[in-house]
């Protein structure tokens, strides 16, 4: 069961990371973390030089940035960090919830006792970084603890498009969590019984409380982006 969530997480084939892909993974943390953003222009001579690289792996980066969705590159104008629309934020979550809750449903009959032993322990270090507002860490987290409950599936491509869907929404996520204590807490709580409900293998509560977990968080996120970008 590791080797198959090894293969999910590291490709087979692949040797070392490329530079270009190093890069894309340091450019995608500051617009995450909010350093880089919505619109912000992306120079690939001050990145070449912040990063102490040539501009052609620069170059790569944020074209794989594009593809990802969270760069958008201009013609004859270059790069700048990708804004969405509220109304684009929510059809992310909608998203979300169509994949996920399918990958789920067909993980759950197969999640081992160290799947679960192991989801739990990623979500006691999640609820950690949320009391202690380490941002940094809450994605990663985030993404481990539902890419472990739905690893059990085996389908890779499911899990590419999930693992994009999330990326996208993750910097939106952050920006929320840290200035809402209710949303904090609401995490919390249906982190916790979405693991009890696959403990139990009880597919269907799993599901629909995913599907609603991922749609509402949709639906207020939209309606606070609205609100933070009217009052900034």
């Amino acid at each position: 069961m590791r080797e198959r969530a090894a293969t999910l997480q590291k490709p087979m084939g692949i040797i070392r990371r490329s530079l270009a892909t190093e890069v894309a993974d340091k450019i995608r943390e500051k617009i995450l973390r909010g350093e880089l953003k919505e619109g912000e222009q992306l120079r690939q001579k001050a990145l070449a030089e912040e990063f102490q690289v040539s501009q052609i792996p620069v170059r790569e980066a944020l074209r794989q940035l594009e593809a990802e969705g969270l760069v958008t590159i201009i013609t004859h104008h270059g790069a700048i960090v990708s804004s969405l629309s509220p109304e684009e934020i929510e059809e992310l979550f909608e998203i979300r919830a169509v994949l996920e809750c399918a990958i789920l449903r067909q993980a759950i009959p197969r999640l081992t006792a160290e799947d679960l032993a192991r989801a739990g322990r990623i979500l006691e270090a999640y609820e950690r970084a949320l009391d202690a507002a380490d941002s940094e860490s809450w994605g990663e987290l985030h993404w481990q603890f539902h890419s472990t409950l739905y690893a059990a599936a085996n389908r890779p491509r499911f899990m590419s498009l999930i693992q994009m869907t999330n990326v996208n929404a993750d910097r939106y996520i952050r920006l929320h969590i840290r200035f809402s204590l209710e949303m904090h807490r609401q995490v919390k709580r249906e982190h916790r019984l979405l693991l009890e409900y696959c403990r139990a293998q009880d597919v269907e509560a799993a599901t629909r409380l995913l599907e609603r977990h991922i749609l509402n968080a949709g639906s207020e996120l939209k309606d606070y982006i609205r609100r933070y970008r009217e009052e900034s």
